[in-house]
């Protein structure tokens, strides 16, 4: 097995690709060991010091590290533990995948899937080009929260991503979109 590394606009978080398919379809976001429960690939990850958050999309994993280690010290753990995890056998999740977006109902109903339709066919692919995700947390007075998850939180550039990019491409399409804020969980 060869796992290729790339990095990702957040200098803390590395894109694992493992060169086969790590969850298909969706992702699953691990902001802390406490929350990996449900994976035992995140939570092989979680046990090299110094990994805070493990990320899992189709076919790649995002680690991100604490910022007083360096990735010198603790990439050949992380690909190790990448690699015996999928020669175990095991399961990369155990149980239902959990849906992408928060759901919404009311009365906005027809512009939260307007909102939905863009951030999955034009946000989120490109994203996860970069190791991350952004899913859709609601929709309130004109304003959209988004919730960022991998390499996008936390990233330098997210604000600025959240702000120039989804921001101007949601107005254009859906000019009842005033505002795009991110929301922490």
């Amino acid at each position: 097995m060869f796992i290729q590394t790339e990095s990702t606009p957040n200098p803390a978080t590395l894109k694992f690709l493992p060169g086969q398919e790590v969850l298909g379809v969706g992702t699953a976001d691990f902001p802390g060991a406490d929350t990996a429960a449900a994976s035992p690939l995140a939570s092989r990850i979680f046990g090299v010091s110094g990994v805070t958050a493990v990320f899992l999309g189709a076919d790649f994993v995002t680690v991100t590290k604490a910022d007083d280690i360096d990735w010198q010290h603790i990439k050949p753990e992380i690909l190790g533990a990448i690699m015996e995890h999928f020669q175990s056998g095991k399961p990369v999740m155990e149980g239902e995948a959990v849906a992408a977006h928060a759901s919404h109902d009311g009365p906005d109903s027809e512009i939260v899937g307007q909102i939905k339709e863009l951030l999955d066919t034009r946000v989120r692919p490109a994203v996860a080009q970069d190791g991350g995700d952004i899913t859709f947390h609601g929709f309130e007075r004109g304003v959209v929260y988004l919730h960022m998850k991998g390499a996008c939180a936390g990233c330098p550039s997210s604000t600025l991503t959240l702000k120039m990019g989804i921001e101007n491409l949601l107005r254009h399409y859906i000019p009842e979109v005033t505002e795009v804020r991110p929301v922490a969980l």
